[in-house]
């Protein structure tokens, strides 16, 4: 399959201060090992200047939180606190607006059949961004972002959103509750950060695992309940929240995952793309602050969208 590896240069410019775990590093940490693999050859390794519009980011967030963002955008050399994970250096806002955007031009690409799938490794992530809320690192929720705009640029009436970080997707889940347009399927650590009360809705798959659950547990949940869902669901496009913290070598949750795990998962949802969506997948980037164990589990997770 063609597959995409996508970044942008703002994602290196946004950064919360050396000890925070979302570093810059990240995204050297998955492009290394692609190299140091061998894996690069074999892929479509893209630098995208797309960048989000306000009329994209509003299908998704309210008015007065983009305003809130533009006004607190401090200035060079300082910060702007949200809250302690969440913080704003001067060029925060414009990687957020690229971050956001890369997905869309990787939305275009499926589309457009330049490439069946795409890998978005860009900063800031978004999965804990709500409808008027930055929290967790996040400031614009990317893949709710694409999703919306799938839904209106392609017609789209279903869509699949997998979420395979050790946090809960809040945002996300917030965003798309109750909406028949979007399937969320996701496992995260329960108790655990955000520790925002689940919701419960038709279109909501999401499983609360308990501390120390291992691949053989997260195998069983994706087996007996994602796969169900997804099959009976028939999503046209598959979009990934590919947060790799839920590894056993990551410090930053307490689930036991190998890297084998993730190819596994991804493995299944390619399938479930050949059957249901013309091979359409586009996976971006959420946790991951382990380097040694994000590069080898990004690699395996680009492997398999890539079928090498």
């Amino acid at each position: 399959m063609d597959t995409m590896y996508i970044t942008h240069p703002a994602s290196y410019l946004h950064e919360m201060g050396v000890l925070h775990p979302d570093s810059p590093k990240r995204i050297d940490a998955i492009s290394d090992q692609l190299i140091m693999s061998g894996v690069m050859p074999y892929i479509i390794n893209c630098h995208s200047s797309s960048s989000a519009s306000d009329k994209d980011i509003l299908r998704v967030h309210t008015i007065d939180y983009l305003n809130y963002l533009r006004s607190h955008s401090p200035k060079e050399g300082s910060y702007y606190y949200i809250d302690m994970d969440t913080i704003m250096n001067y060029y925060t806002l414009d990687a957020a607006f690229y971050s956001a955007g890369v997905g869309l031009f990787a939305i275009d690409s499926v589309f457009n059949k330049h490439v069946n799938n795409a890998f978005c490794a860009t900063r800031p992530p978004g999965h804990h961004a709500c409808s008027n809320r930055a929290m967790g690192s996040c400031f614009f929720n990317n893949i709710a972002i694409a999703a919306r705009y799938a839904i209106s640029k392609y017609n789209l009436k279903r869509l699949a959103i997998i979420d395979f970080d050790v946090h809960h997707g809040n945002g996300t889940e917030e965003i798309f509750a109750n909406d028949p347009s979007v399937l969320m399927c996701s496992f995260f650590q329960h108790p655990f950060y955000p520790d925002t009360k689940l919701i419960y809705s038709a279109n909501m798959c999401n499983i609360p695992v308990e501390a120390y659950a291992d691949g053989a547990f997260i195998r069983d949940i994706v087996s007996s309940k994602w796969v169900p869902a997804i099959e009976s669901y028939r999503p046209e496009l598959i979009l990934i929240s590919a947060g790799f913290d839920a590894h056993r070598e990551d410090d930053m949750g307490q689930l036991n995952l190998h890297e084998s795990d993730y190819k596994w998962i991804t493995d299944i949802l390619v399938n479930m793309s050949e059957k249901y969506s013309s091979n359409r997948i586009v996976s971006f980037l959420e946790g991951g602050y382990d380097m040694s164990s994000l590069g080898r589990s990004a690699v395996l997770h680009i492997r398999s969208l890539a079928k090498i």
